[in-house]
């Protein structure tokens, strides 16, 4: 009586077709990933525009105006709302609040993206009838690293 051996091993069959399912998952994984990782470097930029933002609420709501000038650097908008900027330690290269408006703009840099190197995130004011203030996202940074929006 003969016996036969199991099958010992995979065939080069099955090896390609999991080959090529990982290359897939990959191509799939790894632009989302290097996505992820600019908005988790972005969110010092974004939480720092948020801190202005509640102080030049806070300045219009005390004062009933936006500030009258502009505030163009760290130290101005510190002497003027109180709230210290990080600029040029990480990812902040520049902030400026607009007078007259509260227009709030931020320069993103040394994000190793070069679509979001050198672009701008802006946060515009805008008061209702009932006199709260809304707060509009904007700028030359691509869309999809705003904060709140998905792919």
């Amino acid at each position: 009586m003969f016996r036969t051996r199991g099958q010992l091993g995979f065939t080069l069959i099955e090896l390609l077709i999991v080959i090529a399912i990982i290359g897939i998952l990959a191509s799939i994984a790894v632009p989302i990933y290097r996505a992820q990782t600019v908005k988790a470097k972005l969110a010092e930029v974004t939480n720092s525009m948020a801190n202005v933002a509640s102080a030049v609420a806070t300045y219009y709501g005390e004062e009933g105006t936006w500030p009258p000038t502009d505030l163009n650097t760290a130290s101005a908008i510190k002497s003027t709302l109180g709230v210290a900027v990080p600029i040029g330690i990480r990812y902040i290269q520049s902030a400026a609040v607009t007078g007259g408006s509260g227009l709030i703009t931020f320069l993103a840099g040394n994000t190793n993206e070069a679509n979001v190197d050198g672009q701008t995130f802006t946060l515009s004011p805008s008061v209702t009838a009932e006199g709260a203030i809304k707060w509009v996202w904007g700028g030359t940074i691509p869309y999809a690293y705003r904060p709140g929006t998905k792919y």
